[in-house]
């Protein structure tokens, strides 16, 4: 059969709502955590802010393929 798993996409869709909510405060975090570098370098931990942020941003479709992933056909 083929890749078919409405049933974890389902399930998965409060979840990644959320995450989608925490993507939109890491994309505003992101945002500021450059602006910061790029006014002063020499503080690195804005990098590492900005880089977390990245990573929550990304957070949705992670969840959602983690979701539909778990449940079998």
């Amino acid at each position: 059969m083929g890749d078919c798993r409405p049933l974890g996409f389902l399930l998965g869709l409060p979840f990644a709502l959320v995450a989608l909510v925490l993507s939109f405060l890491g994309a505003v975090v992101w945002l500021l955590g450059s602006l910061l570098t790029c006014v002063c370098p020499c503080c690195c931990c804005c990098a590492g802010v900005a880089n977390v942020a990245m990573e929550l941003m990304t957070l949705p479709f992670k969840i959602i393929t983690w979701f539909t992933g778990q449940i079998p056909c």
